[in-house]
């Protein structure tokens, strides 16, 4: 190796020290001492999280909060699920979706809660056996976020949005029969 070549690989050491430049794009990794956690792609450093804030999945809508009620019999009224679910808090709104066709339920409800609380407590309700017309009624929130992207995922993907092969997490439609 030349003076010239040994003398270029000197510089790029102690540039890589220099805390004065600046590094962009991929393939910069922390240096040893850097103890910062890196969360969704942004080093921390010293920054306090608050816990709890991250730790819901459920979102709240414009209005309130909605429940998403399945397994309801077909032959439910609006009233008897009214019923049902007024035990747990005020209900702001609640859709019965009817099929066309035959005029009955299509099998789920959207209830609509002022408060999360409200929401939980319906939910929870299902979960420990609520019963409509002898069938158990499953429930859960309709509007969540979506799961925090891997450290490492998202990369690539292409240029354009609504790629096939884009790694964004996005909400998938129930089955056709």
């Amino acid at each position: 190796m030349s003076d010239a070549e040994m003398n270029r690989n000197d510089a790029d050491v102690e540039m890589e020290d220099d805390p004065s430049i600046k590094r962009k794009g991929r393939g910069f990794k922390p240096k040893a001492g850097d103890h910062s956690e890196v969360l969704d792609g942004v080093r921390s450093k010293g920054f306090d999280r608050v816990d709890g804030a991250t730790q819901s999945r459920e979102a709240r809508s414009v209005e309130g909060w909605i429940v998403l009620v399945t397994n309801v019999h077909e032959e439910a009224t609006e009233e008897e699920v009214m019923d049902k679910f007024a035990d747990f808090g005020e209900i702001k709104n609640l859709h019965l979706n009817l099929d066309r066709r035959t005029g009955y339920v299509k099998g789920y409800a959207l209830i609509e809660y002022e408060t999360n609380a409200e929401a939980r407590t319906a939910i929870h309700a299902c979960e420990t056996g609520l019963t409509l017309m002898e069938q158990e009624l499953k429930a859960d929130f309709a509007f969540v976020r979506p799961p925090a992207l891997a450290s490492g995922a998202g990369k690539g993907g292409g240029g354009r949005r609504g790629n096939a092969g884009s790694a964004r997490a996005r909400s998938r439609s129930p089955s056709r029969r």
